[in-house]
């Protein structure tokens, strides 16, 4: 269980994943050595993963959001490692969530068009192991980003 600073230091990097080592020391209260000491201990416990830049979306290439439901034939073991093997290699999906509920899982995937989207949908989606159906909606816009910076 993180104690009072590593949860400062996540929700700080978190909401500004640019700060600096002093920066960042300064808001939790830890000398700059011992702020490096935690940032880099939960980075080797897989705790913080990754940096991203967060990109605007009318910027980018990618114009289309799209949340996909999938519903597998059985819900075996076998099968779920099958799908989640594959869909792992498909580069326009995003994020992908093993559900509870009507579908098994659901997709962020992002698509340039209606076009890329077709051949996301054609080409990989449709050709993933044990999927029977497949439901798409397409977001108008963002409404809530929690991991972009202000």
């Amino acid at each position: 269980m993180p104690d009072r600073v590593t949860e400062a230091i996540l929700r700080h990097l978190e909401h500004n994943g640019r700060l600096s080592n002093a920066e960042l020391a300064e808001k939790v209260g830890l000398s700059p050595s011992a702020c490096l000491r935690r940032v880099r201990m939960l980075e080797q416990q897989g705790t913080i993963q990754g940096y991203r830049a967060v990109i605007a979306r009318q910027k980018s290439t990618v114009v289309a959001t799209i949340i996909v439901q999938i519903t597998l034939e059985k819900q075996t073991e076998e099968c779920l490692r099958r799908f989640e093997s594959r869909i792992k290699e498909c580069a326009d999906v995003k994020e992908c969530y093993l559900m509870t509920g009507d579908a098994d899982y659901l997709l962020r995937v992002e698509a340039r068009d209606m076009q890329d989207y077709e051949r996301i949908h054609k080409e990989e989606l449709s050709r993933m192991p044990g999927v029977v159906r497949i439901q798409s909606n397409f977001a108008i816009r963002p409404v809530v980003q929690q991991g972009k910076c202000s």
